[in-house]
């Protein structure tokens, strides 16, 4: 492992993208605990697009325009779906809500999901581990795999931040109505604009 790596990554996963979003709007709707099961799901979902790339899966995708197209707007959809469902709730939080509406199960499940539905993941880790593996490497397999676990980690940390920073903030958001509004139109709109973006993507 190479320092080259490592800040690539860093600058990678920090970067603000759809599994961020959603776990700040976790730890803002939900509370700490409910940030770190978002971070731990969207870690979870890293997972397929590793195997795929690992396994030369991902050669589908960068190959095969109706495949990355079918994955794309699956996501797209999805993206959507949870603009949409961010922004119909009328709901106010409380203090004794502090898991939020949902379940922790479902949770994770929308945060894999917004991982997993994500075609780009693919094609990075597709283009981004060879980077670091050498030609002449005994175990290019066992590399990548070590690699990958490394993104993860760094993933679920920064992204655990991420939703701890925002629970923080949980305290002020429920005591003003006005500002969960704005919140919930905020979060609705950012995932409106990230599957819009994500239509736009070509591979």
């Amino acid at each position: 492992m190479t320092f080259e790596f490592l800040l690539t990554s860093l600058i990678i996963v920090a970067s603000p993208g759809t599994g961020a979003i959603y776990t700040i709007a976790a730890g803002l709707t939900g509370g700490a605990r409910s940030s770190v099961v978002a971070a731990l799901g969207c870690t979870l979902g890293i997972v397929p697009h590793m195997l795929a790339a690992i396994s030369g899966l991902a050669v589908l995708f960068h190959t095969s325009a109706l495949a990355f197209q079918a994955l794309k707007y699956l996501g797209v959809v999805y993206l959507l779906y949870m603009a949409w469902t961010i922004l119909k709730d009328r709901s106010m939080l409380s203090v004794s809500a502090a898991g939020g509406d949902k379940t922790w199960m479902q949770v994770i499940v929308s945060a894999v999901l917004i991982n997993v539905l994500n075609p780009k993941l693919s094609i990075f880790f597709f283009a981004f581990l060879p980077i670091f593996v050498a030609p002449d490497d005994v175990d290019p397999i066992g590399r990548m795999i070590a690699l990958s676990l490394v993104f993860m980690a760094l993933t679920f940390v920064i992204f655990a931040a991420y939703g701890g920073m925002a629970a923080a903030l949980r305290q002020h958001v429920i005591r003003s109505a006005t500002v969960q509004t704005w919140m919930r139109r905020g979060f609705g709109a950012a995932f409106a604009i990230l599957a819009v973006q994500l239509a736009a993507t070509q591979r």
